[in-house]
């Protein structure tokens, strides 16, 4: 199939025509001929993510499938973004780590950038995921997580998202997070203001709002923290502010802290590094009333029908930057 224009509403698509099947032809690794590249991948039988609810484990070869399906979908998220990467390259039931600097082994063809302001010691050269094949490579690089900045490197002060993290304690249940996320709904039908949630794949909901360029992260958070507080006082028993997670009684946080340079949030329709290998799935509004949705309810398996059947959800991320609103 082949990608249409429409975000909201487009035909799912495939890698290159073959390429799926190439890639089980490769045996344990090999040269992968993907999107115009030619990749080198290896250990594909390899466990990455473990088997839940009698499902058969995920492996490298159905990891590296799956994203190539969902990065020409994935990329315009990624576009001119610097981008942080969770590896994992022992699977996800072993300890993984942050890794932001692009490799010196990195093939050339790779998109990247070099941060202007890195001081000595810091991460000066990121991976820009401008092409599918970059998705993949940083996937075969045993990146599991994919995390985007919301500034992109013309502008790396300049967020295009205001950036909502749901964040529960060990005591905060499901129906608390959904309850939570309800009340942002209505404020955000009251402002007038477009937003899209979406499950974090772990126990969690984070709401995007796409902005015009324009506002600094500074005032992007103050935003941000205001309507969080007009949000948690409906409910205060749920929230805290605190910022040590031990200090917040077992109660879920707000973070409006994320929105700052550097810092980020997983990307849409990434992978998490947990057994069945579930997915930060876009969400429709409504969907938030539905008993059987779960924070981790979506995986690789599982969310390319869905995508297939009612296209891209995060669409107006893209689509509809805004100015925000004054809170009063």
């Amino acid at each position: 199939m082949s990608l249409s224009t429409d975000r909201k509403k487009r035909d799912f698509p495939a890698a290159d025509a073959g390429s799926p099947a190439a890639l089980d032809a490769l045996g344990k690794g090999g040269t992968w001929e993907i999107f115009g590249r030619s990749l080198r991948v290896t250990n594909l039988d390899k466990v990455l993510f473990p088997g839940r609810d009698g499902e058969a484990p995920v492996t490298k070869r159905e990891f590296l499938r799956y994203t190539a399906q969902v990065a020409p979908i994935l990329v315009p998220y990624l576009t001119r973004r610097a981008l942080n990467l969770h590896r994992y390259p022992d699977g996800a039931d072993r300890p993984g780590f942050w890794h932001k600097e692009l490799p010196g082994h990195a093939p050339d063809w790779l998109p990247r950038w070099d941060n202007p302001e890195a001081d000595p010691g810091e991460t000066r050269t990121y991976l820009v995921v401008d092409e599918p094949a970059a998705l993949v490579w940083a996937a075969n690089f045993g990146g599991l997580e994919w995390h985007p900045w919301t500034s992109r490197v013309s502008a790396p002060h300049e967020p295009s998202y205001a950036l909502i993290d749901l964040d529960p304690g060990v005591s905060t249940r499901w129906a608390d997070v959904l309850e939570l996320a309800r009340l942002h709904r209505t404020a955000f039908e009251h402002l007038g203001v477009a937003a899209r949630a979406k499950v974090t794949g772990r126990r969690g909901i984070q709401i995007w709002v796409p902005i015009d360029a324009g506002p600094s992260f500074d005032e992007t958070r103050a935003w941000v923290e205001r309507l969080s507080r007009t949000v948690g006082a409906v409910l205060p028993e749920l929230v805290s502010w605190k910022w040590q997670r031990s200090d917040r009684g077992g109660r879920a946080r707000l973070d409006y802290t994320q929105n700052a340079i550097n810092k980020t949030l997983v990307a849409p329709y990434s992978p998490r590094p947990a057994a069945g290998a579930p997915v930060s799935a876009p969400i429709e509004w409504d969907e938030l009333d539905d008993p059987s949705l779960r924070p981790d309810g979506f995986t690789i398996r599982t969310i390319l029908p869905r995508l297939a059947e009612r296209g891209d959800l995060f669409h107006d991320v893209l689509d509809r930057p805004q100015q925000l609103p004054p809170l009063s």
